[in-house]
């Protein structure tokens, strides 16, 4: 009888060893996870702050130099500098259309891409509520309005200046299109960043 309760001790010393070790280990596989999820985390930090701050891209604000070669969906080349002058700007302040900020931002010097701006990213869609019929008198009187021209005014009303395309010319009155000769198109560009300046801010 003695015997047995010796026995049973030992088996229960036994047992609460091994619970122990179990806890142990326990513990040591959470810490190890907690450790793998804090280093992703950290990792991840890292990376997006390198994709925010990264020094050696172009990112908004920064003054850009750029060659490019735009064209339409037919292949047709509407406009190019890349045996010309490099064309500079201030990237993001929304000073050439969106879509082509936003292929530029994220370019290194030297870096080419070419990509495709959707209509919504480009001139917009062809709205016809921008065709107008006017008097006549909108141009001098010895100047005869040519059908299919593009003609520049300054608006009295803002002074904003406005390219026009003309539709139709009848005695009294003209038919102008203020948009924009590439609305409703989307555009492909071949970008080459020359180089870059990084901004103030």
């Amino acid at each position: 009888m003695v015997y047995g309760i010796i026995v049973l001790k030992s088996t229960m010393k036994r047992s609460e060893k091994v619970k122990g070790k179990e806890r142990v280990a326990e513990k040591k596989r959470q810490y190890k996870t907690v450790g793998l999820v804090a280093a992703g985390v950290i990792i991840v930090v890292v990376i997006l702050l390198f994709l925010l701050f990264n020094p050696f891209v172009a990112r908004a604000g920064d003054v850009v130099t750029v060659y490019y070669t735009g064209t339409l969906d037919n292949g047709t080349v509407f406009d190019s500098n890349m045996n010309g002058t490099p064309l500079s700007f201030v990237l993001g302040s929304g000073q050439l259309i969106a879509g082509f900020d936003e292929a530029v931002t994220g370019m290194g010097a030297n870096d080419q891409k070419t990509v495709r701006i959707p209509v919504e990213k480009a001139y917009g869609p062809y709205r016809t509520d921008l065709i107008h019929n006017m008097s006549r008198s909108i141009f001098p009187a010895n100047e005869t309005p040519l059908i299919g021209e593009y003609y520049t005014f300054r608006r009295s009303s803002d002074g904003a200046v406005s390219r026009v395309k003309v539709l139709n010319v009848t005695p009294s009155t003209v038919t102008v299109d203020e948009n924009h000769v590439l609305a409703g198109q989307n555009l492909t560009f071949t970008i080459r960043l020359v180089s870059f300046v990084k901004g103030s801010s």
